[in-house]
Formats: structure tokens, sequence, C-alpha cells
């Protein structure tokens, strides 16, 4: 019975050590020019998506395309949002330095008014 027990608490240290924190979530508005949102949308698709897909720790990546605010305001100029989650801070930044970064986000860049980028951080609670 002592070893069962010892064996189940060893076992629940172990998953506690190893369990996942929180994902965090980066929210990038972006004032893509109307005139190049295909090419947004096809670089999302193509370049950018594949590329950050591969990193470690990452989760997910969503492009949105403001529809309307419901209640309040709009989001000021901003009519896209690249919402992209890791699985930790320190993975995403890993991410934002590596050669496929510095690849793939000119491609979504490109098609931005010019100085028309906001970035907001959040941790998955």
């Amino acid at each position: 019975m002592l070893r069962r027990t010892c064996l189940g608490l060893l076992a629940a240290a172990g998953s506690a050590l190893s369990a996942p924190t929180n994902p965090i979530q980066l929210h990038v508005d972006l004032d893509v020019d109307p005139a190049r949102e295909n090419e947004l949308r096809q670089n999302f698709r193509n370049i950018f998506r594949p590329a950050i897909s591969r990193q470690p720790g990452f989760v997910s990546v969503r492009l949105l395309k403001l529809r309307g605010a419901v209640v309040g305001e709009p989001p000021g100029d901003f009519n896209y949002r690249l919402v992209i989650s890791f699985q930790s801070e320190q993975q995403r930044q890993a991410w934002v330095k590596s050669e496929d970064h510095q690849k793939a986000w000119p491609a979504i860049e490109k098609t931005l008014r010019p100085g028309k980028l906001r970035a907001v951080l959040f941790d998955v609670v």
C-alpha cells in the first residue's frame, strides 16, 4: 500500500511539473490597404501560416476581417486582426527572432498602410 501511495505521489508530482502553463495570445490589429486585401489573404495562407505552424510551442493563428462593432466603437482604422497563440511568451519571442519569421512577416507587412499596426499581448486564463 505504501509503495502504491509513493508511486501515486511521484506520478502526480511528475505530471504537475510537465503540466503546460496557460498559453498567450498576441492580437495584432492591421490596417490593410483595401487594394491589397487579396494579397494579404494569399500571403497569410501560403507563407505566414505554414511558417508559424512549424514553430515550437505554436498553438494557433487566425486572420480576422472586421465586420463591425456590436457594442462600442470599432478598433480605429484597423480592418484586420491577426490572433497568434503560443504555449509561452518565450516561444513567441523565439518565433519573432527566427529566420522563418524574417521571411514570413514582410509578406504581411507589405500589404499594410504605413505605420498602421497595433499589438496587444494577453495571457489566456
